[in-house]
């Protein structure tokens, strides 16, 4: 395996390991079951808290390593959850950017709501 890929070959391969209930039907339970999994993002937040609070907010190596592995759970999930949708990583990638330049041409990057 290379060591760059796409978001798509990611995802194909983040497919493989998917063992869950459901698993590639894209039913509401395999839906839940990675949305649930989204709950990886709060052990990113607990891990940037504690760089906070015990180390000054000074990373070190360990911790630096230990949140890129906290991302890369949080992706799995991401790209499941897409592939439960039935959709390709990099058209996700691609809408949100589109999404964000938008917003950003408009002037209304730093505005609320989802329609802005």
């Amino acid at each position: 395996m290379s060591t760059e890929m796409t978001f798509n070959e990611y995802q194909d391969l983040a497919a493989t390991t998917a063992i869950y209930p459901e698993s590639g039907t894209g039913s509401a339970l395999a839906l839940a079951y990675v949305g649930l999994g989204l709950g990886e993002a709060g052990e990113i937040q607990n891990k940037i808290k504690k760089v906070i609070r015990d180390s000054g907010g000074t990373l070190t190596d360990q911790m630096r390593a230990d949140l890129v592995k906290e991302y890369g759970d949080l992706l799995w999930y991401v790209a499941n959850g897409l592939s439960e949708l039935g959709v390709q990583m990099s058209d996700a990638a691609r809408g949100n950017i589109e999404k964000l330049f938008s917003r950003k041409d408009r002037g209304v990057l730093g505005g609320s709501g989802d329609d802005r």
